[in-house]
């Protein structure tokens, strides 16, 4: 008896593999897996931001602060079409971050982030990250 794929095991798989490649630096596969219609909801943001554009900025804006950035999966949950993920990202501040000149500190600071999957793309995320905590390490 062969095993079906299922849509949140897909969905599951389609997070690995974007992580993946972010670890690796490949930003650009990382894009490709974003709906064109793509939104970001940050939880310090008061609107969501809009576009693969504004990811590859923002993506590009934490690999300069922190260019070996890792995001470790911790759990990963799926159900329909949403994902559930808890990371552990770290890595060393190495380059300017919200202002703040590189300090060589290594960080680490827990993420709990949700994802929208639509057609095997990503359509849209949810992210709270724990920034009281990288602060801290910056400070």
């Amino acid at each position: 008896m062969t095993q079906r794929t299922t849509v949140p095991d897909a969905s599951i798989e389609l997070i690995r593999a974007s992580f993946g490649e972010f670890n690796g630096g490949n930003l650009g596969a990382c894009v490709a897996r974003l709906a064109p219609d793509f939104v970001i909801n940050l939880a310090e943001l008061l609107e969501p931001m809009h576009g693969r554009e504004a990811w590859r900025q923002a993506a590009e804006m934490m690999r300069r602060a922190y260019p070996d950035l890792e995001a470790d999966i911790r759990d990963i949950s799926a159900a329909a079409d949403r994902v559930a993920v808890r990371l552990t990202f770290h890595g060393t501040h190495a380059g300017v971050f919200l202002g703040i000149p590189a300090t060589g500190r290594s960080i680490r600071y827990v993420s709990h982030e949700f994802y929208r999957v639509v057609d095997g793309l990503i359509a849209e995320e949810w992210i709270c990250s724990d920034t009281a905590t990288l602060m801290r390490q910056l400070s």
